[in-house]
């Protein structure tokens, strides 16, 4: 029976969890996660974690936050003044923020601080400083 190595394109079935036991993503009810091995489209460690597999094969696999989404980087808080803020959004602890740069990418924000005159927002990943979970299938090697 073949076993999944670089390159292969697989189809995967997949539980994401966080420490506490947490389901943050399942591919379960749905069509199996499909992707091409070193392409760079998941985290390290999850491309990792399926190298070797056979089809109907299935595991446990703990992804350190250096293999999944890094460490929180400090720098990716900002200071947002409230005036800069468009006047129909009243901010809220936790709210999700859409910001777009001047080449015209879209970056995601949550708001982690709300003041009177300013808010602070978090740039990071909201998986970012965390250790995961995986449950995984192999379910194709195409």
């Amino acid at each position: 029976m073949s076993r999944v190595k670089e390159d292969d394109t697989v189809k995967v079935h997949y539980t994401g969890k966080l420490k506490n036991g947490q389901v943050f993503d399942t591919s379960l009810q749905r069509e199996p996660l499909e992707f091409t091995l070193g392409q760079g489209m998941l985290i390290p460690g999850f491309e990792n974690a399926v190298v070797g597999m056979e089809v109907n094969e299935k595991k446990t696999t703990e992804i350190p936050m250096e293999q999944a989404y890094g460490d929180i980087n400090k720098e990716l808080f900002h200071r947002v003044e409230r005036n800069q803020l468009p006047q129909d959004i009243t901010p809220e602890l936790g709210m999700g923020l859409t910001s777009r740069s001047e080449d015209g990418r879209e970056h995601q924000f949550k708001i982690v601080d709300v003041k009177e005159d300013h808010i602070i927002v978090d740039g990071n990943h909201p998986l970012a400083g965390q250790d995961l979970t995986f449950e995984l299938e192999l379910v194709e090697i195409l």
